[in-house]
């Protein structure tokens, strides 16, 4: 078993409860609420920027060019597949201005976001890696369970945040993130425990970030 396999299998509970969210659920058949949908993508797109920067600390980090040159890669399809997807959502379900650039941000959106910037400033790869790998893995593994795309739902709010992370070139991606974790897992027992502490508190927080989105946000409970 392989460094990354290993930590998932350690948080397998909270993996398995996003991977098989009711979020997830009601995406694959259609049944999502607008609102819903609305709140997850509102505090969603929150994260295009401390993402951006861990991607840009990978390809800084990155102890080959070869390696360097797939974050980068990937930066620039970040910045226009992604992206689009969002605004085009944002336009059809009226997302105001506001909402877009400076939303009131959910306790989950503010840890994950502190996460990702707490691994910026490491400055290590396998720390920069450990959140990289959650967030595509996981979303690549709900991602998979939507089976034929003639089946996916037929709004394009829905099946394209589904094709966003169930296709070859993200397949491909994410098995390169597990080898290259792999490659470079921790020698001393102090890292690997700070390697793994972040990889299972992102686990967490995107079964949070799930958890969220279904919450109205008048309630007192977390928003992704």
């Amino acid at each position: 078993m392989g460094f990354a396999e290993l930590l998932r299998s350690n948080c397998a509970a909270d993996w398995d409860a996003a991977v098989n969210h009711p979020f997830v659920d009601q995406l694959f058949d259609g049944s999502l609420p607008d609102d819903d949908l609305r709140r997850y993508l509102v505090q969603d797109y929150q994260f295009c920027d401390a993402f951006t920067a861990l991607l840009g600390q990978a390809v800084a980090s990155a102890p080959s060019l070869p390696s360097r040159l797939v974050f980068a890669r990937v930066l620039g399809a970040f910045a226009s597949d992604e992206n689009t997807y969002f605004q085009d959502c944002f336009e059809e379900l009226s997302v105001p201005e506001a909402d877009r650039i400076a939303p009131s941000l959910g306790p989950a959106t503010r840890d994950f976001d502190a996460l990702m910037r707490s691994a910026i400033a490491t400055r290590s790869y396998p720390d920069v890696l450990a959140v990289v790998l959650v967030a595509e893995w996981l979303y690549g593994d709900w991602a998979s369970r939507a089976g034929d795309p003639a089946l996916w739902p037929s709004a394009a709010k829905h099946s394209e945040w589904i094709r966003l992370h169930n296709n070859p070139e993200y397949n491909t991606w994410v098995e390169w993130l597990r080898a290259e974790f792999d490659a470079v897992e921790p020698v001393s027992a102090e890292d690997r425990a700070r390697v793994g502490g972040t990889f299972a508190e992102a686990v967490r927080l995107e079964r949070t970030f799930f958890d969220a989105a279904l919450v109205p946000a008048d309630s007192n409970a977390e928003a992704r």
